[in-house]
């Protein structure tokens, strides 16, 4: 009976001179520049001081790695005046380089999520509004309901002050 071991994969075909083909036990973990700091040396170890022992553990897995470095970097966001806002964000595993890890750790580009949230909210509102598509699509109607706006936002501007 054949053996067979996760990681291989099986070949159907009757003209294969092998049936599974194996997958090498050796494995080579890559490192990349994950913070603005230059790196003083480079690291294939990581070190412990325990008990005054120096222990030298490898990094094996991706945790070791971001547990032993704590990749991080300082940012600079602008806003739509032109004012820049740094914050700083942490890398704690590779799903933090997504999008979602980004913006759950940055208050400035989760406002902006929520700004995009709020415009498409407001999009399918106006998309969908049969008697708003019929004011603009008269240009009377569409100056007046223009002007009636406008007057809206002065009052809700002098309301604020």
């Amino acid at each position: 009976m054949p053996e067979y071991s996760i990681g291989g994969q099986e070949k159907k075909s009757n003209d294969a001179a092998e049936g599974i083909a194996d997958i090498p036990l050796n494995r080579t973990l890559f490192i990349e520049k994950l913070t603005a700091n230059a790196p003083v040396k480079p690291e294939l170890f990581k070190t412990v001081v325990q008990n005054g022992e120096v222990k030298v553990k490898g990094l094996r897995t991706v945790e070791d790695v971001f547990e032993n470095y704590k990749p991080s970097i300082e940012v600079e966001f602008t806003d739509e005046e032109g004012v820049g806002k740094e914050e700083k964000l942490n890398f704690k595993n590779l799903g933090d380089f997504g999008v979602k890890g980004i913006t759950k750790q940055s208050p400035f580009l989760q406002n902006l999520t929520r700004q995009e949230s709020d415009y498409q909210k407001i999009i399918k509102q106006l998309s969908s509004n049969k008697i708003l598509k019929k004011i603009l699509a008269d240009p009377e109607a569409k100056a007046s309901y223009l002007g009636v706006l406008k007057t809206l936002i002065e009052e809700l501007e002098t309301s604020e002050a």
